[in-house]
């Protein structure tokens, strides 16, 4: 009995002298025990988010510099096809070239002067400095006739192939991602459903879906931190693009899109309102994931 109490006292003086041990570990240095846990803490919720990030900057990129090596395989056959007074062939090959342009337009308008030097409109700039596809889409479907556009071809093919060198180096960052995905469906709202932008070839509807599918390849990469900060967004944005290609459907034919002179107006405001609808939620990216 004895030795069953002594072992009592002995076992609770042992716990009392580990609880105020822990006590005066706890109380003593709280301060920089409460300050190396939120140190600890920050990491690993700021660490993933960056990541994410830096993951989807990354795989754009790639994306991008894809798509500008496919740009240059396309300009260059559709050059030779300009140069050869081969129109026929240079008219098929004409809007499926241009979608490599469209679908990373973003990139290319923040490296210079590309946009203009390959996508300028006739009167966007002056005649003597008016070059690119417009002006050779001018050539093959109103003049009807490429003699003497072996120039602004062989410049067309050059702007391209600097294009390419360029994208190697281009800056990226979220904010960016955000903006660009945003700015083509912009492009679509303000010239593709308009019909403006393809005054000749009347080709619109390529660019008009080139321009959704950059806006959704930027998208895609940034989906996972969507997802984790507002799945509820993720989920409408997913809904709207698929909405959007369903609203394109009807115009597929072939590997190619009909001519814009087919729509009717309340066919190019359905269009034009699945667009409107798909970029409202989608300019919430950057608020949601703190680009």
């Amino acid at each position: 009995m004895v030795t069953n109490r002594n072992s009592a006292w002995v076992s609770l003086l042992l716990g009392s002298s580990l609880l105020l041990s822990a006590c005066g570990q706890s109380s003593a240095p709280a301060a920089s025990g409460s300050a190396q846990k939120e140190t600890a803490a920050k990491p690993a919720e700021a660490v993933p988010a960056a990541d994410v990030q830096k993951e989807a900057i990354e795989k754009y990129l790639q994306y991008v510099i894809g798509q500008t090596d496919e740009f240059v395989k396309a300009a260059d056959a559709f050059t030779k096809a300009v140069k050869a007074g081969d129109i026929e062939t240079a008219k098929s090959l004409y809007a499926p070239s241009r979608m490599h342009f469209e679908r990373i337009e973003p990139i290319a308008e923040s490296l210079g002067d590309f946009d203009p030097w390959i996508d300028a409109r006739e009167g966007d700039v002056p005649d003597n400095e008016w070059r690119g596809y417009h002006r050779l889409e001018k050539a093959l479907w109103e003049t009807k006739s490429v003699a003497g556009q072996d120039k602004v071809a062989d410049q067309l093919l050059q702007d391209v192939k600097q294009l390419r060198v360029k994208v190697e180096s281009v800056e990226i960052d979220t904010a960016m991602l955000v903006t660009g995905a945003v700015e083509l469906l912009n492009e679509v709202s303000s010239s593709k459903v308009t019909g403006e932008e393809e005054r000749y070839s009347h080709t619109d509807l390529y660019d008009f879906a080139a321009n959704v599918e950059g806006a959704h390849e930027i998208y895609q990469v940034l989906k996972p931190a969507v997802e984790k900060k507002d799945a509820a967004l993720a989920g409408e944005i997913n809904s709207r693009f698929k909405e959007l290609d369903q609203a394109l459907q009807p115009y597929r034919k072939d590997k190619g899109y009909v001519s814009y002179t087919e729509l009717t107006p309340e066919q190019t405001k359905k269009l034009s309102q699945a667009v409107d609808a798909l970029a409202e939620p989608l300019s919430k990216m950057g608020t949601v994931i703190g680009g």
